[in-house]
């Protein structure tokens, strides 16, 4: 029997969705469960802070511990959110306490200086960074190191840090140019609190680190004393937590930080460490370049073989039909360069037919039953068609 180049239909091996659900539970599984985890972590967090170094927030970083033990000695404590309220309530008789010094505008913290410079008052700054120290407090500069040793000692002659002893003043450590400032709880000879005079009778007080305000800090060492002493010298205490949303921090035109300006230099070394290790990952993993590698087969199946195969699931399938599509494709394709027909039509009946006849001085209507004809009904007649095709080939190369 004479087999042809004509395909069977190709089978779909494409995947159910069960069998996708099944590949990809596991992945998905771990995806949700780490989003979950992502969420239940943020949750905590944000409960844990809630109100950090507020006097209204009773949180473990809270400050209404400290606001109720000075209200026990008279003095009133004021929250206030915006610039301008804090500029206002600046006075000889007040303590202004900026609680994030950090968030203000460079325009921010000099409107804010000048307002407090010539009050006669005192101005507490928690925790002020290089960002906003130089502005606030001229004079001071804070190092780029951050103490980790919490609890130090006073080591001035500052009054209100001798009385209070060792305090958890660890954090950001200053450094001064001011001869009369007075410079307390020194750590690597760098200070944890600076007290810098003003001309006006007043001064600002510079405090490296919150932990004495804390509500779960406050009876630790000597923080509470070192915290009443310090907010407690003037009868009115203005707290002021400084806010995304007040209009004066939109209002800065003429000193515009870019988002990189805003961002650490530690995350952007951070980020540039993460994109070296995935280009290094990637690397890595990816598929190794060079020349082809000939990969030698298993077995060698003979062509016979795979005829006689296709054959038999032919015969198993009762797919007369296909199997004489084959054979006449199969031979078309043998007879057109035989006849002068080319292999573009050699399955065009209106130009393989007439070479045919012309080739053998004969009819082509008799030849189109036998190339391009029905199905036969049965195996005897597909046995007969290959037989005819056979004996038709041989005629023609003959001839």
């Amino acid at each position: 029997m004479t087999t042809g180049t004509a395909t069977p239909p190709t089978t779909s091996v494409s995947a159910t969705p069960r069998q996708i659900w099944t590949r990809t539970r596991g992945i998905v599984l771990a995806v949700v469960l780490i989003l979950a985890a992502a969420v239940a972590m943020a949750a905590v967090r944000s409960t844990a802070r809630h109100g950090e170094l507020d006097p209204r927030s009773a949180d473990p970083y809270g400050s209404r511990a400290v606001a109720e033990l000075l209200a026990d000695r008279g003095v009133s404590t004021r929250v206030v959110t915006t610039l301008a309220a804090a500029r206002a309530a600046a006075g000889p008789d007040t303590t202004l306490l900026v609680a994030v010094p950090d968030l203000l505008t460079h325009r921010q913290q000099k409107g804010l200086h000048t307002a407090t410079a010539s009050s006669g008052g005192r101005t507490v700054l928690v925790a002020a960074g290089s960002w906003s120290v130089e502005r606030l407090a001229p004079g001071v500069t804070a190092d780029p190191a951050t103490s980790f040793g919490s609890a130090l000692a006073p080591d001035c002659t500052l009054p209100a840090a001798q009385r209070a002893g060792t305090a958890d003043t660890g954090g950001i450590r200053y450094t001064t140019v001011r001869l009369d400032a007075d410079s307390c709880y020194p750590s690597q000879r760098l200070a944890g609190l600076i007290r810098v005079p003003a001309a006006s009778g007043g001064d600002t007080v510079v405090l490296g680190a919150p932990d004495i305000l804390f509500n779960n800090r406050l009876g630790k060492q000597g923080n509470a004393s070192l915290a009443l002493q310090l907010l407690g010298s003037r009868p009115h205490l203005v707290w002021y937590l400084p806010s995304l949303s007040d209009a004066s921090s939109t209002a800065d035109t003429g000193d515009r930080e870019s988002f990189l300006d805003l961002i650490p230099s530690g995350w952007l070394w951070g980020t540039l460490q993460l994109f070296i290790a995935a280009a290094l990952a990637a690397f890595w993993r990816a598929r190794r370049l060079g020349p082809l590698v000939p990969e030698k087969l298993p077995v060698a199946i003979r062509a016979s073989e795979t005829v006689e195969g296709r054959a038999r699931l032919y015969r198993k399938a009762s797919a007369r039909d296909r199997a004489a599509a084959a054979l006449r494709s199969t031979t078309r394709t043998r007879l057109a360069p035989l006849v002068g027909v080319p292999a573009s039509q050699a399955h065009a009946p209106e130009a393989l037919l007439p070479a045919l006849s012309a080739h053998l001085h004969g009819d082509g209507q008799t030849l189109q039953p036998l190339l391009f004809g029905p199905p036969p009904g049965d195996d005897a007649a597909l046995i007969a068609l290959t037989d005819q095709l056979d004996a038709l080939e041989r005629e023609v190369r003959r001839s």
